[in-house]
């Protein structure tokens, strides 16, 4: 009987059905394929039109800029709107303090959360999960909650109005962040390798140089990335922290475009493109360890 089955089957289905079969579920994954790709172009546009609008703001006359019927092109491309905001009071200042704040407080934060990071994954003392738990904590404490103690302690040491103060409360708002993601990456570390290197004559330092340091460079990258767009692009802390139009950075200066009398869109814009433009470069630079923190922790011993 089970022979006789089979052999009906057989018959019953004749030798092309599989692939006429396939072919609809071909067809249907290839129509999904094109509805979700269509949909992600359709956000991509979406998301970067404001970033195209600014650009192209940025290169038209103040009589294209304030119009009822905007065009996507300048008409009468122009840099007037650049010059305006490069020769505006405190602009090259403003430009200069961002940098060294945002150069300092990414180095110095990188070194001490990278230390921390480093004790927190590879030693073991008492009070070791509190702190990390207590790390955790820290990141959801929104920056207005703690703004008045930290100045309050910052006029103190007689730091309000100065770089310095604004430098390091902003390693202090990185430092819980930085730390937690860099435990990630030298958890992913196998110890052996660092023992393998102690006993083939490494000492600690060139362990920790030739051996943890270039595993972990994807993790380093990754918080350096996070900390440079959130010091570049701070704005609340600086502002109250700093009362002197010497001692601000290029948000403020943003922001300094929004006057009673109206908003100067052109050079406003203009301003923007140009904040906007070391952030680029930088994720530029550093692109190709960007991709591999991605894959960061497939390290095996």
């Amino acid at each position: 009987m089970a022979v006789d089955s089979l052999a009906t089957r057989a018959v019953a289905t004749p030798p092309g059905t599989k692939s006429i079969r396939r072919r609809p579920r071909i067809g249907r994954r290839r129509r999904r394929t094109w509805i979700w790709n269509t949909v992600a172009v359709v956000l991509a546009l979406i998301m970067f039109f404001p970033v195209y609008w600014m650009v192209v703001t940025a290169f038209k006359p103040s009589n294209e800029v304030l119009t009822f019927h905007p065009n996507l092109l300048p008409l009468h491309a122009t840099l007037a709107n650049f010059t305006s905001a490069i020769n505006a009071p405190d602009f090259l200042t403003d430009l200069r303090n961002s940098v060294i704040i945002t150069v300092i407080s990414v180095v110095l934060g990188l070194i001490v959360g990278f230390l921390g990071a480093l004790a927190l994954a590879r030693f073991i003392f008492a009070g070791r999960r509190a702190v990390i738990l207590v790390l955790l904590g820290v990141q959801m404490v929104p920056a207005i909650a703690i703004i008045i103690p930290i100045y309050l302690q910052l006029q103190k040491w007689h730091q309000t109005n100065q770089l310095s103060g604004v430098i390091l409360s902003y390693i202090v708002v990185l430092l819980p962040f930085t730390i937690w993601m860099l435990r990630g990456f030298i958890a992913n570390v196998p110890r052996e390798l660092d023992e393998a290197a102690l006993v083939d004559g490494c000492t600690r330092w060139q362990t920790f140089t030739k051996i943890l340091l270039p595993l972990t460079l994807p993790g380093l990258v990754s918080a350096a990335i996070y900390g440079f767009i959130q010091c570049w692009n701070e704005f609340f802390m600086i502002n109250i922290l700093n009362s002197s139009p010497d001692k601000q950075n290029l948000m403020v200066w943003l922001v300094s475009n929004q006057t009673a009398h109206g908003t100067h869109w052109g050079q406003l814009m203009a301003g923007a493109t140009i904040s906007s433009i070391p952030v680029v470069i930088f994720f530029l630079i550093i692109q190709k360890n960007v991709t591999m923190g991605l894959t960061a922790g497939a390290v095996k011993g």
